[in-house]
């Protein structure tokens, strides 16, 4: 149960990474590998701070606003030098590893001081102690708080996105990923949309790495690797779960189940025997599988019926 518990609050965090990837990925049809480089650099700029006395909710959206601005610098690379957007997302990933071991000053920094987890972590254990029974399992008070943070957190940011994505200035940037030229025609810079867009899509994939480096106790300029795949996985996945649909509430909520099944998925592999050292290569098995199997399905079921009506007497 407590395995349950930690997997599913580190699938909540993983679910606001999952909605930067989802404005990226399903806005703007833009695989932006920026994320590798803003998830630690939001972990980095948040512990940098906690360790410097900040409060944590400072830090924390210190940590989002960076990786908010690395994603302005990829946007404004692709949009005024007209270079690949995918390019553009290497570059400054590339160069936000530098950056990152800067802000730390070491490869990995320790967090001891109070995060955003604290407070319900001490009020969980204020009620019930060291233990919380739970379906009788005693779960310990720190999964329980840090699930119902991580929880609270991404329904707020879930429902302020979809609220967000519904107003004049988010329905032009679902434009912009649907109908450039159209857009353009009415008067609407494009370009100043997805400079808009990427930077709102690395603030929350910078909040997502804060989040994780809050809960986890540390910072690492390696932790960024493949949360790009991670993201994908989810946004994927959660396609699936929802559906081909354009609604903007299912496509967030689907985000958010997506991260949450992806990160179970992987727990019980691990706790299959599944070596740590192959879990990128099951994360790229369980994408590739998520973007082929829905297609092959329809094609499976289309034959079936092709064949069902050849057969059908006249």
């Amino acid at each position: 149960m407590s395995l349950v518990f930690a997997t599913v609050a580190i699938g909540l965090v993983f679910a606001v990474l999952a909605f930067g990837v989802y404005l990226s990925f399903r806005v703007y049809q833009i695989p932006d590998i920026t994320a590798d480089g803003s998830f630690p650099l939001g972990a980095a700029v948040t512990a940098r701070l906690l360790k410097d006395g900040y409060d944590p909710a400072t830090a924390t959206a210190a940590g989002a606003a960076c990786g908010g601005l690395a994603g302005v610098v990829t946007g404004f690379i692709h949009t005024r030098f007209k270079i690949n957007a995918l390019l553009s997302g290497i570059l400054v990933m590339t160069a936000l590893y530098s950056v990152n071991l800067r802000v730390m000053g070491a490869s990995n920094l320790p967090i001891t001081a109070g995060t955003l987890f604290s407070p319900l972590d001490r009020a969980v254990r204020g009620m019930w102690g060291g233990e919380v029974p739970v379906l009788g399992y005693a779960v310990p008070a720190a999964d329980v708080g840090a699930l119902a943070t991580a929880g609270l957190i991404a329904a707020v940011i879930a429902v302020v996105l979809i609220l967000f994505l519904k107003t004049e200035l988010g329905t032009a940037m679902r434009a912009t990923g649907d109908n450039a030229r159209m857009l353009r025609a009415l008067g609407t810079s494009t370009d100043r949309m997805i400079v808009v867009g990427l930077g709102l899509s690395n603030a929350l994939v910078a909040l997502a790495g804060s989040l994780f480096c809050q809960m986890q106790g540390f910072a690492d300029a390696q932790m960024g690797i493949g949360v790009i795949v991670f993201g994908l996985a989810s946004v994927i996945l959660g396609q699936t779960l929802v559906g081909n649909v354009r609604s903007v509430s299912l496509g967030v909520l689907g985000a958010l189940m997506g991260a949450v099944l992806f990160r179970l998925l992987v727990a019980i592999a691990i706790r299959m025997g599944l070596e740590a050292n192959d879990l990128k290569l099951i994360t790229a098995v369980v994408v590739l599988a998520a973007i082929v199997a829905p297609g092959r399905l329809k094609d499976l079921a289309t034959r079936r019926a092709r064949k069902r009506g050849a057969h059908a007497p006249a």
